[in-house]
């Protein structure tokens, strides 16, 4: 189901919010809730919300691995490995 087809105004969150967290927890869907007419905030499970911070984190990453190739900005293995290797050194000391 797509977010926008699961839409409820808040009155509903106010009466009905056991009901609507289990909704959303079993559908593992977001309902947009609606004040005065419009959108103003979404609820949706922790699990999906957890994974949607992580694959934010990964397109970020992603991002500017893809940045860093244009601009030239690599380094090779072996450099990557000994730079490493020093931060982890480092946080541990």
């Amino acid at each position: 189901m797509k977010p926008s087809e699961n839409i409820k105004p808040i009155t509903y969150l106010k009466t009905s919010s056991a009901k609507l967290v289990k909704q959303v927890h079993s559908q593992k869907s977001p309902v947009i809730i609606t004040q005065n007419g419009q959108a103003k905030l979404v609820i949706q499970d922790v699990k999906t919300y957890e994974k949607t911070q992580e694959m934010l984190t990964l397109l970020k990453i992603l991002s500017q691995g893809v940045s860093d190739i244009q601009a030239k900005k690599k380094v090779g293995h072996e450099t990557l490995m000994r730079r490493l290797r020093a931060k982890i050194k480092k946080k541990i000391t």
